[in-house]
């Protein structure tokens, strides 16, 4: 089956978030299938609310990928009041229970995106890009990238990714690193040690 870009379908949202847990290596940092569940949804509804561009691989009536990018001046494809809520009470429950929890992430992060604005005025970022594992179909990723890439020619994008994902595909695709942080983080009485990294890359 051919490979196709269409609209994300609601139902496929639930499958956006396996996506995420896997992705994102969640499972470093929880072990309960509640929690992992939990958390991947407040990562999708985070990603998807503040998202202007929503792109979805499709291979037959199965869902193979999605890629979530905020650019600047376009309106945000899935405002919703529920999401918004969930993901605010998600952040306070972070607060309370787990205190440092991702902060050195988000800081490492916060600076990285402070020190390349100084000479850079970026005009997006990717928040969001994985593909199904189980689809044996190549380029899905790709194939998102280039769907965005013509939407947004002479724009300068940027994303944040760390060395437990797969940080060199950006790196094959023509994507600079701009920035680096080692860190250390505390999740669930374990320390986790990370290495958070910043691309970019001006679409021509």
């Amino acid at each position: 089956m051919v490979l196709e870009i269409r609209e994300l379908r609601k139902k496929d949202h639930k499958k956006a978030i396996g996506y995420a847990i896997k992705g994102m290596n969640f499972n470093a940092y929880l072990e309960s299938k509640l929690g992992l569940w939990l958390y991947g949804r407040y990562f999708w509804d985070l990603e998807l609310t503040n998202a202007t561009q929503v792109i979805a691989a499709y291979m037959g009536d199965e869902l193979a990928g999605v890629l979530l990018a905020d650019i600047k001046g376009e309106k945000k494809a899935y405002r919703s009041f529920g999401k918004s809520l969930y993901v605010r009470f998600v952040d306070l429950i972070q607060r309370v229970f787990f205190k440092e929890g991702v902060g050195p992430y988000d800081k490492a992060n916060s600076e990285m995106l402070a020190e390349y604005r100084r000479h850079n005025s970026p005009d997006g970022e990717i928040r969001f890009l994985a593909a199904d594992p189980h689809i044996k179909a190549k380029g899905i990723g790709t194939l998102l990238l280039r769907e965005l890439e013509k939407r947004e020619k002479g724009r300068q994008i940027y994303l944040f990714t760390d060395d437990r994902c797969t940080y060199q595909f950006y790196e094959h695709r023509g994507f600079d690193r701009v920035g680096e942080r080692d860190i250390e983080m505390e999740m669930n009485g374990r320390r986790v040690s990370l290495k958070c990294l910043l691309y970019s890359k001006k679409i021509i």
